[in-house]
């Protein structure tokens, strides 16, 4: 089932020939996790879309407000076979003819949802997770590479190296050759006391989970916080690395080339998450 334009159906019915957001990859979207219906981080999500609509010269209707976006995605989630926690995808697209001149800005919308079987967010501490720099292709530091846009060649590639190389995620790097994000999420590497990830000015994803562990970290008494660029040769020098974005939560990294990294602050940090969220 899917939710289109407010609408409960089997299929869309999209027909994707004439669709921007298939031919040009002219869409945003954003990707939540729902937990007893109820959709985590709703205000942030729903700020970060409508910041992407105006950067993207997009029309926004009148009725998309924040009890429309949440409202939008529980009417499809409460159709959908009874899980305590979802995952839901809010996407957006342009409609109308034209080429990459578009006739219209008006947008249409689609939400999509399957079952998550995680409500609390969990690290698994006995799983290996190992990762490599992808380094065929690069982010450029400019404002559309921190937006959610159907724009993700180079994470879908990333991902099939990652795949083909025994991987279980890849780094990816900017043009000026700086660590600034993994294929589906922001990291921080914890040095020493400090607590670094790279700023959302070197292209990395302008990150929901990014903004909760960076507030929930800086309050931390003995935990200092800096947001700086990462260059390769940092990672090495890491205590600690892990991963975040809104579905997983925190994902630690055990292995970068020949070195392995310790996992203490992102379970602490997991716990101080889970217990804001009423996760616990």
């Amino acid at each position: 089932m899917v939710n289109f334009n407010g609408n409960i159906q089997e299929t869309s019915g999209i027909t994707i020939e004439n669709n921007r957001g298939f031919l040009f990859g002219d869409s945003i979207f954003e990707t939540v996790k729902v937990v007893e219906g109820k959709v985590l981080f709703a205000e942030d999500h729903y700020f970060r879309l409508m910041a992407s609509m105006r950067i993207c010269r997009m029309e926004i209707p009148m009725r998309f407000t924040l009890e429309f976006f949440e409202d939008e995605i529980i009417k499809l989630t409460e159709s959908l076979p009874q899980s305590k926690a979802y995952r839901a995808r809010f996407t957006v697209f342009r409609v109308g003819d034209g080429l990459y001149l578009p006739v219209s800005n008006e947008v249409q919308f689609i939400v999509t949802a399957s079952e998550n079987d995680q409500v609390a967010y969990q690290i698994n501490e006995q799983a290996a997770y190992e990762m490599e720099i992808y380094k065929d292709a690069y982010v450029t530091k400019q404002l559309f590479s921190t937006l959610k846009t159907n724009n993700k060649m180079l994470h879908i590639t990333g991902s099939v190296f990652a795949q083909e190389n025994g991987y279980d995620n890849c780094f990816l790097l900017n043009s000026e050759k700086n660590v600034i994000e993994a294929l589906q999420s922001n990291i921080f590497m914890l040095m020493g006391n400090t607590l670094v990830t790279p700023p959302v000015s070197d292209g990395c994803l302008n990150g929901i989970m990014r903004k909760k562990i960076l507030e929930i970290a800086s309050a931390m008494p003995n935990i200092s916080v800096e947001e700086k660029s990462i260059s390769p040769f940092d990672l090495q020098k890491a205590d600690e690395i892990f991963l975040t974005n809104v579905i997983k939560g925190i994902q630690p990294v055990t292995k970068y080339k020949k070195k392995s990294f310790q996992l203490h602050l992102a379970k602490e940090i997991v716990a101080q998450l889970n217990t804001v969220l009423n996760l616990a």
